[in-house]
């Protein structure tokens, strides 16, 4: 039987790759709600056409046919209506972060006891990026030795004359660590191999948007688990003359080597994306990966069906939240605009 799914809030631009990620992998775009138009929405009516909008966000929670709600509204409302959805036996896919507060992740993490549902945050600079399973691969094979650092960093662009209002209150969007944060503790904890880690420093400031005080344009930490160490850096300083909307890269540092992700360009290097490289003792080399793959989204179908945990342990998933929500908490804050 075909899964079917639907959609609730189109807020944030990533509801087009979560969808396009499930109908690749053979499921119905049954319909979608929202409570507004908000800029994305032209872009996915154009990308999604013959998908039906419903006016009653019940018509959704309550047909039996539609197994999976994919949420991308605003981040303060993620919460409530994930526990919605799982209340009314839906499993779930949501775009980063999937809750704001301790609060509300431990509300989540009752449902999902109480329902058995799955609650699977899309953390696409993991699940969208072919150089990721090519060096998933890797690391299997052994190519770099023991993981020991990991160095991220997530620059992007800020496109200020498309953003919402909520974008630049930090209790609606969830800080720049506790937001765009979650994708590189998602990355340390998967690659490291680790079941948690500690944030053993973390900074936020506004250092360039002084038209909105309250909003962190930067960000970084400090992770450890065990042996493992890592850096994070995080901005919203992505140039207007990049070609893409950040240059995303990750380095994992192993005993014997180090491979090097170039997710979304390669500046003075080769054009297009997933970008790979390898040096060990023997090798020094660049990978194409475009062609790599991007398992996640027939992994969550095969869940859906057999009740699994393929394509992200749920635990995984409730850690990368907790630890983005302390993060944020625990973060010192500079800049000319610190409170």
């Amino acid at each position: 039987m075909t899964l079917k799914f639907a959609a609730l809030g189109l807020d944030h631009r990533h509801i087009y790759g979560m969808a396009q990620g499930m109908i690749d992998v053979g499921c119905e775009f049954a319909s979608f709600w929202s409570e507004r138009e908000p800029q994305p929405y032209a872009g996915f009516v154009k990308r999604f056409p013959d998908v039906p909008r419903v006016d009653d966000i019940q018509r959704i929670l309550e047909d039996e046919s539609i197994q999976l709600v994919l949420i991308a509204c605003p981040p303060a409302e993620r919460a409530r209506l994930s526990l919605l959805a799982m209340s009314h036996g839906k499993d779930v896919m949501l775009d980063k972060p999937g809750c704001l507060t301790h609060a509300e992740l431990a509300e989540i993490e009752a449902k999902i006891a109480e329902t058995s549902r799955i609650w699977s945050v899309n953390f696409s600079e993991r699940f969208e990026v072919p150089a990721v399973t090519l060096s998933d691969k890797l690391l299997a094979e052994g190519r770099i030795g023991r993981v020991v650092h990991l160095m991220s960093q997530g620059p992007h662009r800020l496109n200020e004359q498309m953003r919402p209002d909520w974008f630049w209150k930090t209790e609606e969007y969830g800080g720049i660590l506790g937001d765009i944060g979650t994708h590189q503790i998602d990355q340390f904890l998967h690659f490291s191999g680790a079941k948690t880690a500690e944030i053993t420093h973390a900074t936020v400031g506004n250092l360039n948007t002084p038209q909105h005080p309250d909003f962190q344009d930067f960000g970084e930490m400090n992770l450890s688990s065990g042996d493992v160490q890592g850096y994070v850096r995080l901005d919203w300083f992505t140039p207007d003359a990049a070609p893409n909307w950040g240059d995303g890269r990750l380095t994992i540092l192993g005993t014997e080597g180090f491979i090097e992700l170039r997710k979304y360009m390669d500046i003075g290097g080769q054009e297009g994306t997933d970008h790979v490289f390898l040096v060990n003792g023997t090798t020094c080399e660049r990978f194409d990966a475009t062609d790599a793959g991007t398992p996640y989204f027939e992994r969550l179908k095969s869940d859906i069906d057999n009740r699994t945990e393929t394509s992200c342990p749920q635990q995984h998933t409730l850690t990368v939240m907790r630890l983005a929500i302390e993060a944020q908490a625990k973060a010192t804050r500079i800049g000319k605009q610190a409170k």
